[in-house]
C-alpha cells in the first residue's frame, strides 16, 4: 500500500517535471522561430522569403505544433491516467507532415 503510493506520488512527479521542461522547450522553440522569421524578412531583398527559408520556417512551426501536441499527450495523462491514441496519432501525423514537408528531393535517388 505504501509502496503503490509512493510510485504513484513518484510518476505524477516526473510527470509534472516533464510538463515544465516540455513547456520551456516550446517557449524556447517560439522565440526561436521568430527570431529566425525576423532575420529571414530583414535580409536583403526586404520581406521576401525564398522557397527554402519557408520550407525552414514551416517545419520549425510544425516542430512546435508537435511540441505542443505532446504537452498534450503528458497532460492527458496525468489527468486521465491514459494515453489517448488519438493525440498520439495527430503527433505522428505532425511529424509525418514535417518530414515530408522539409523533405529534399535533389538529395534523393529515383524510384525504380
Amino acid at each position: 500500500m505504501f509502496l503503490d503510493r509512493g510510485l504513484k506520488y513518484f510518476e505524477r512527479l516526473i510527470v509534472l517535471a516533464l510538463i515544465l521542461m516540455m513547456v520551456m522547450v516550446i517557449a524556447l522553440a517560439t522565440v526561436e522561430l521568430g527570431w529566425i522569421i525576423w532575420q529571414d524578412i530583414m535580409t536583403p531583398p526586404v520581406f521576401l522569403l525564398d522557397i527554402d527559408e519557408l520550407l525552414d520556417i514551416f517545419g520549425f512551426f510544425l516542430l512546435i505544433l508537435i511540441g505542443l501536441e505532446l504537452l498534450e499527450t503528458i497532460k492527458a495523462y496525468l489527468t486521465d491516467h491514459i494515453v489517448h491514441v488519438e493525440i498520439v496519432l495527430e503527433v505522428a501525423l505532425i511529424a509525418i507532415a514535417r518530414k515530408v514537408i522539409i523533405l529534399e528531393p535533389k538529395e534523393l535517388s529515383a524510384l525504380t
